[in-house]
């Protein structure tokens, strides 16, 4: 019997794109999930640290719907590493603010976090990690930089956590 199947003339850059990143994922989750925290945890932590930001600013910088940041700062204020406070810029909005305990565990994450890449990397020889990063560098600021309208919605593949 023969195939139907259209031949392949390059390989399949969207299955590669996303099986790395699935695969990362799970890695920088597995990890993570060693000191209590998720990957939009550490990515809430790490952007509420660099300044004064509201839990829209976060949601949108960590791609996050309204109902996931709202369980994600539930879950860091549980833990004590983050409370809702009042702007010291606008008083009528509220911001993330990182506790002494978040600041000293996003430091650990960090390195956590860094860690997973690191070995990711390792797994290449150090002239094609250069390459690998500057394409995909140009690629994120280029031609990939936005998504494209569609007419149909594209889900992302749900992530637990």
């Amino acid at each position: 019997m023969t195939s139907m199947a259209p031949r392949r003339a390059e390989p399949d850059l969207s299955f590669l794109l996303d099986h790395t990143s699935h695969v990362l994922r799970t890695r920088m989750a597995a990890a993570l999930a060693e000191i209590g925290l998720t990957a939009r945890m550490h990515c809430v932590l790490i952007h509420a640290l660099e300044e004064e930001r509201t839990q829209i600013q976060l949601a949108e910088i960590g791609d996050m719907d309204k109902t996931t940041m709202v369980v994600t700062v539930d879950a860091l204020e549980t833990a004590g590493l983050a409370e809702r406070r009042p702007s010291s810029k606008d008083r009528r909005a509220r911001i993330i603010a990182v506790t002494e305990k978040g600041a000293e565990v996003a430091e650990q994450s960090q390195k956590i976090v860094d860690g997973v890449h690191e070995q990711a990397l390792d797994a290449l020889p150090q002239a094609e990690r250069e390459v690998l990063l500057r394409a995909m560098k140009r690629l994120v600021d280029g031609h990939l930089a936005t998504p494209s309208p569609s007419p149909l919605a594209v889900r992302r593949p749900r992530q637990k956590g």
